[in-house]
């Protein structure tokens, strides 16, 4: 599944959204009279530009004054999701979030003395990424989704302007992260020994469960546009094979271990745990 259109909802943003559009090769629509409308009326012209007989939903880029986003319209709903760095949510969980306490922080390693290199190789839209650079670490992240790597590359740049006016501590975090655009298994095959991470960090998608609670709105969008990563066990393999320290898995607390390997040692909350493989 992949976007099939690009709606422009800021007068400023035309270059942006030629560019985009030439990339994905989908046509442009010029919202931009709606810059400062109701997300109804957004929604409403979205629609009018849509199919209506799509069996299954569609996905749209939406560029605002603030950002890109990426919109799934399906029959009774549209959600959208971007990668966000900088709005107050993020911000008072940088400053709240529990520091080097958080689970992830202890699964990577990360103590008072060692921030350790982090590759990501399944990014999404940057969120773990982000609570790794804030607490040290240098990260690399890739992530093979054309679509998704275009939102948290727009996040990254969108970030980085708000916090050179405003926050310089942002700033520096942000010089912390490195996106590339590679597939994770070529990019991980390519790296020289000197070249390789401490840490391989792996957040695979998992088949979404049919009854479950109201999954929050971004792993709808992405089960929608990714599916399942059913190349999983091979980029554990291939992880463990890069990383010089460990290899850390992410997965919801009752999903099967990766290749069916049990790791070294697990750290479990409520609804996800982190696996965590260390290097020999």
């Amino acid at each position: 599944m992949k976007a099939s259109l690009l709606v422009i909802l800021c007068p400023a943003k035309k270059v942006q959204a030629q560019f985009l559009a030439e990339q994905f090769s989908i046509p442009i629509v010029d919202g931009s009279h709606l810059a400062f409308a109701k997300p109804r009326e957004i929604e409403g012209f979205v629609r009018s530009h849509v199919e209506s007989n799509h069996s299954e939903p569609c996905f749209v880029f939406l560029l605002y004054k603030q950002g890109l986003a990426l919109a799934q319209v399906a029959e009774d709903n549209l959600l959208s999701v971007r990668a966000d760095f900088s709005s107050s949510t993020v911000n008072y969980r940088r400053q709240k979030g529990g520091g080097k306490g958080q689970m992830i922080a202890k699964a990577i390693g990360l103590n008072s003395t060692t921030a350790p290199h982090v590759y990501d190789a399944t990014a999404g839209l940057g969120g773990d990424s982000f609570v790794l650079a804030s607490l040290g670490c240098s990260v690399t992240m890739t992530e093979r989704v054309p679509e998704v790597n275009a939102l948290l590359a727009d996040g990254l740049r969108v970030a980085h302007e708000w916090g050179s006016e405003k926050d310089q501590s942002l700033v520096a975090i942000l010089k912390r992260m490195t996106l590339v655009e590679s597939d994770a298994a070529e990019y991980m095959q390519t790296l020289e020994d000197a070249e390789k991470p401490e840490v391989v960090y792996l957040d695979p998608m998992f088949p979404q469960r049919t009854k479950s609670a109201q999954v929050k709105k971004e792993m709808q969008v992405f089960h929608q546009l990714i599916g399942t990563d059913s190349d999983a066990d091979l980029l554990l393999q291939i992880a463990q094979e890069s990383a010089q320290k460990r290899v850390v898995v992410k997965r919801p607390r009752i999903a099967p271990f990766l290749a069916g390997q049990e790791p070294n040692y697990i750290l479990e909350g409520k609804s996800n745990r982190f696996d965590v493989y260390l290097s020999h």
